[in-house]
């Protein structure tokens, strides 16, 4: 059979470069990109920013001691996403064969490529040129025979890099790289492989099944397998959807029992709004509340049906009657969307938001 040859393609810093892009007075600084100073995280920041120890999902109240001289900037998703469609217009030119993993990054399987564009290398290379030329921004990219190498490559020389995998030097890639260069390698399982003495992915490949079964079960099969470069998985043209949400971060600590239920019924119908925009139901609700010492709980609870409707419990207030037979309500919920969609989220709200 035929080797693959599977690219992954990250885009470097990317709420940040968009950042750069719209405003080229910023280059070289420490930006940051979050949520509200007070309880937001990090969502992005510059290499500048990293460099004083700031990451993604980092609470912004901790960047801001470790690098208190950054620019500390919003979200624009909405803007994000316009240049995201760009830079996947771009991959498509060199395979239709893409699995997106997130608005900046995705697998592209270019073994059927080659014939028109050349080398994986050279296509790698291509891409990156089109990406800085027409958008102005950088991607990293690791080409590998397969989804597992190519994901570890990119991310070894950015920003800007690229990194190659040959099909007969997968082992000596692997040997020598830290084992938490491993998907499903978190700090209990290294702590855990350090007793055994694994500090490298070399030194796992080393380790028998068997212990690794006798220690982890069937993520001790999975680890083998990936300590050998062992991934068949396919490039996925569509990411099957697991589940939509929505989240809210407040400024100040909810304390108020009403208060809370009417986020907890405006959050309801933001994800019923874009459940039924996407065409989809669901079965399981499910909720969770980060504290102030970002402590995190979550509950969930499985409905009997699936639904695409935030209609709330019996007592609240909504602006109209409740209990309506499903054809009803789903004319109802159609058109409160198409109002929604034209004069905006808040344009016609459950009774009971008025208050909010």
């Amino acid at each position: 059979m035929k080797p693959k040859a599977i690219i992954h393609l990250d885009v470097d810093a990317f709420y940040a470069a968009v950042e750069v892009l719209d405003n080229p007075s910023l280059k070289g600084k420490p930006i940051v990109v979050g949520g509200p100073k007070a309880r937001g995280v990090v969502s992005s920041s510059s290499y500048e920013a990293r460099k004083f120890g700031v990451h993604s999902a980092q609470p912004i109240a901790t960047a801001m001691r470790l690098c208190p001289q950054g620019i500390y900037l919003p979200v624009r998703m909405s803007r994000y996403k316009e240049v995201s469609e760009q830079v996947f217009e771009i991959f498509s030119r060199f395979t239709p064969l893409i699995e997106p993993l997130s608005i900046d990054e995705a697998f592209l399987d270019l073994t059927g490529s080659v014939r028109l564009f050349g080398p994986p290398e050279e296509i790698a290379k291509n891409i990156k040129k089109a990406v800085v030329e027409e958008i102005g921004i950088t991607v990293s990219a690791g080409v590998a025979p397969s989804k597992f190498l190519a994901k570890i490559a990119s991310d070894l020389q950015k920003p800007d890099g690229l990194t190659v995998v040959p099909e007969g030097k997968v082992k000596e890639f692997l040997e020598p790289l830290p084992i938490a260069k491993l998907w499903g390698v978190g700090r209990a399982t290294q702590e855990a492989l350090a007793r055994l003495g694994v500090k490298t992915i070399g030194d796992l490949s080393r380790i028998s099944l068997d212990v690794l079964e006798r220690s982890f079960g069937k993520h001790g099969t999975h680890l083998h397998f990936l300590s050998h470069g062992v991934d068949d998985r396919d490039v996925e043209l569509r990411r099957e959807m697991k589940s939509i949400g929505r989240e809210e971060t407040f400024p100040d600590d909810l304390l108020d029992v009403g208060a809370i239920r009417r986020e907890i019924l405006f959050l309801a119908t933001r994800v019923s709004h874009r459940l039924r925009c996407h065409g989809v139901a669901g079965r399981t609700v499910t909720l969770k509340v980060k504290f102030s010492d970002f402590r995190q709980v979550t509950r969930s609870e499985t409905l009997q049906e699936a639904t695409d409707d935030g209609q709330g419990e019996e007592g609240q207030l909504f602006l109209f009657q409740t209990g309506l037979p499903a054809p009803k309500r789903k004319r109802l919920n159609s058109a409160l969307d198409r109002i929604s969609e034209k004069f905006g989220e808040g344009a016609v709200l459950p009774g009971t938001l008025l208050k909010k």
